[in-house]
């Protein structure tokens, strides 16, 4: 298997040869030293302060909520509840991965409770769809993270007329101000697995828990802020708090796979060269890792799921120097320059979609 990165934009990147060693040896080696450097272990000293500062924040959040009353200030306090939300949601998603707690069962409680009670998401729905992304990042008809939908991320699902097609041609430039809108459709996509039970795995328990949590969250916030501003205030309330949590919620995703190949849906590609080829990492030190807590370092975070995320800078060093005795892409970049990255992949899938010749940079893009 070869593919050719491209090269604007990327920084690290090497042409791909065929390695050395067979795929079992190549992940198993690094993940010998994974182990060797404890890089594993739970991290739930870290884990519950975390938690525990943005709880007080929180309460900080509220209570300042509750001292400005019928202020336009307000808007300061929903844009740090959007930050907020993010960040329980980032935990919820650890939990998920087993990062929190040896026991699975304190895991599943932690996510659900976090990500369905004070995010408002539905957690078996996420734990669905994630898992499935996990096993087959970028690959066409087996990643959910790139079927179709508002935006296309592969030519052949652009529509070339009407409406649509004009759409998709500046689809990268529509991309993050799309973002504001991206949580509504968490909350409404959480109602909607949770009625309905589609897309996701929960028994009908654990959906009546979700059901339940929902219910009480959106019940309780709704009121509180609706009862608490004018209407027209509590409308800008809202609007700002699910703007500010979509936009940081879509910019920590978008930037770790967009943009990179992308895996034919028949291609044998073994589990090391499927997770590291995909996936992309951010430089930017301590802040970019706790706004998108932690995903800046996505390829680590593909090869070992349940690393905490204290962990994941010591084993990029590790993964970068086994990329490079074997001659495998490693690809990072600054936050910044990802955005771009993204916003022109975009735009070209949309552009070869509507030009009968192949796109060149799709091209360079697709893993077959």
């Amino acid at each position: 298997m070869t593919t050719t990165p491209v090269q604007s934009g990327y920084t690290r990147t090497r042409p791909a040869t065929s390695g050395r060693g067979s795929s079992t040896s190549t992940y198993s080696a690094v993940l010998a030293q994974v182990k060797e450097h404890d890089l594993l272990r739970r991290r739930t000293g870290f884990y519950w302060s975390l938690f525990g500062s943005l709880i007080g924040t929180l309460a900080l959040a509220w209570v300042a909520f509750s001292f400005l009353g019928d202020s336009w200030f307000q808007l300061i306090v929903a844009g740090v509840l959007g930050v907020l939300f993010t960040q329980f949601a980032f935990l919820s998603h650890e939990a998920a991965h087993r990062q929190v707690f040896a026991s699975q069962r304190w895991n599943d409680r932690a996510g659900r409770y976090v990500g369905t009670f004070l995010v408002g998401l539905s957690y078996s729905w996420w734990m669905n769809k994630h898992t499935r992304h996990h096993g087959n990042p970028n690959t066409i008809g087996k990643d959910p993270d790139i079927a179709p939908g508002v935006i296309a991320f592969i030519p052949e699902d652009a529509p070339v007329t009407g409406l649509k097609g004009v759409f998709t041609r500046f689809q990268g430039w529509l991309f993050f101000p799309l973002l504001t809108l991206e949580g509504i459709n968490l909350h409404w996509s959480a109602v909607r697995a949770v009625v309905s039970g589609t897309g996701t795995t929960a028994d009908r328990r654990h959906r009546i828990i979700e059901g339940s949590l929902l219910v009480a969250r959106f019940g309780i916030y709704l009121t509180a802020v609706f009862w608490f501003l004018p209407f027209g205030m509590a409308c800008a309330f809202l609007g700002v708090q699910l703007a500010v949590f979509g936009v940081m919620m879509g910019a920590s995703f978008a930037p770790n796979h967009k943009g990179m190949p992308t895996i034919a849906h028949d291609a044998k590609v073994d589990f090391f060269s499927r997770q590291v080829r995909t996936s992309r990492n951010i430089r930017g030190g301590w802040w970019v890792s706790f706004l998108m807590g932690g995903l800046n370092y996505q390829v680590e975070h593909h090869l070992f799921p349940s690393m905490p995320r204290p962990a994941l800078k010591q084993a990029r060093l590790l993964v970068r120097d086994h990329c490079d005795s074997l001659d495998v892409p490693y690809t990072e970049t600054t936050l910044l320059r990802s955005y771009g990255i993204v916003v022109a992949y975009l735009n070209r899938v949309g552009l070869a979609a509507r030009d009968p010749f192949t796109c060149p940079m799709v091209s360079q893009l697709r893993i077959s």
